[in-house]
């Protein structure tokens, strides 16, 4: 069975990597059509359109919250009317993710430029797509991994510290879901198997947010940027990133897509769903109690989920867990990737089972 291990084209990051931005799009074209989250539409790309403007023409255009089919369609006609020469994303997983997918159907190089260090989107070619409530609805892999991932961590420490730790959360996956993949032989995202770099990769991400994770958070928090924070922030981008994509997904990911069947979780970020994820797969996948205990110890640390009422599913009823467990065992979920058999029953003995562990944890 072959393996295939994925990169993005170039990889930046930080203190000040903005600074760079103008010349590295300049190389990839001289039409750019730049897709904002709002916030960084506001705050940070006016004081960036002159170098951008020195790398050629720019459009700027807002994103609309959800990556939905819809939006893609605006963007792709937006871009396509301006002779877009290259895609560029500022913002969120969300933004980058439609951006990515505008790039892949208009032909064209896309650069992202995540402003928050909350997902594994930026370096990887799945693009994530929602219906317009939010819910999930489908992944849709490209042809193509982004040819720019730049990322700088001055402005990540700039970001309320939630985000760091929901990318911490997302990240906490990482190696988990690769080890099942490993483990069964189980497919990565282009179908084949994870390569031995992927699944050192995925134990280092592991391990920079089992070791750092709380430094990095607490200088986040002071508005600073230290080494712990790079560690971080490269754990959350670059290596969940190759990662997931290269080693494969499991249980975690699936019971996030779950979750998004109950309107009480819409509120929380996709690490912080992924992170309860990780801790209900403990169970599904008989973890050793030390390793259990290291990981909820790390998750209270952090501020992640450990019970169904950090959730919003204070008094949740069994049917709706069951709605979760079911979403989370459809056809083409990565949890079918666990070695180990899979039933919506069993999910929901492992999410019940992961909410008490971290009830009798807060009650000690």
């Amino acid at each position: 069975m072959l393996s295939t291990t994925l990169f993005p084209g170039r990889y930046v990051q930080g203190a000040g990597a903005l600074s760079r931005l103008g010349g590295e799009l300049a190389r990839l074209g001289g039409r750019h059509f730049v897709i904002c989250s709002p916030h960084p539409l506001e705050h940070l790309l006016p004081g960036l359109l002159p170098s951008l403007e020195q790398a050629g023409a720019v459009r700027t255009e807002r994103f609309g919250r959800e990556c939905t089919d819809k939006e893609i369609e605006r963007l792709l006609a937006l871009a396509r009317e301006f002779g877009a020469q290259t895609v560029t994303a500022i913002g969120g997983g969300k933004t980058l993710d439609a951006a990515k997918a505008v790039a892949a159907r208009a032909g064209l190089p896309v650069a992202v430029v995540p402003t928050i260090a909350s997902t594994d989107a930026p370096c990887s070619s799945v693009c994530i797509i929602y219906t317009e409530q939010g819910v999930f609805h489908r992944v849709d892999i490209l042809p193509r991994n982004p040819d720019l991932v730049l990322v700088d961590t001055e402005v990540m420490a700039q970001a309320p510290a939630r985000f760091l730790v929901s990318g911490m959360g997302d990240a906490l996956a990482t190696w988990f879901e690769a080890e099942s993949c490993r483990i069964s032989r189980g497919r990565n995202i282009p179908g084949d198997v994870g390569s031995m770099t992927a699944h050192t990769l995925a134990r280092l991400c592991y391990e920079t947010i089992r070791d750092w994770g709380l430094a990095a958070r607490t200088a986040c928090e002071a508005r600073v940027v230290t080494p712990a924070l790079e560690r971080v922030v490269e754990a959350n981008t670059l290596l969940s990133g190759l990662g997931f994509e290269s080693g494969g997904l499991g249980a975690a990911h699936s019971i996030h897509n779950g979750l998004t069947a109950l309107p009480e979780v819409h509120a929380l970020f996709h690490g912080e769903k992924v992170a309860f994820g990780v801790l209900a797969s403990l169970f599904l996948t008989d973890k050793p109690v030390a390793l259990m205990d290291e990981v909820y110890a790390l998750c209270e640390a952090l501020g992640l989920p450990t019970t169904f009422a950090d959730l919003g599913l204070a008094g949740v009823a069994d049917l709706a867990l069951l709605r979760v467990a079911e979403k989370a065992c459809a056809e083409g979920e990565s949890i079918h990737n666990e070695p180990m058999e899979i039933s919506p029953k069993l999910v929901l003995s492992s999410l019940k089972a992961a909410d008490a562990e971290g009830r009798r944890r807060k009650s000690t």
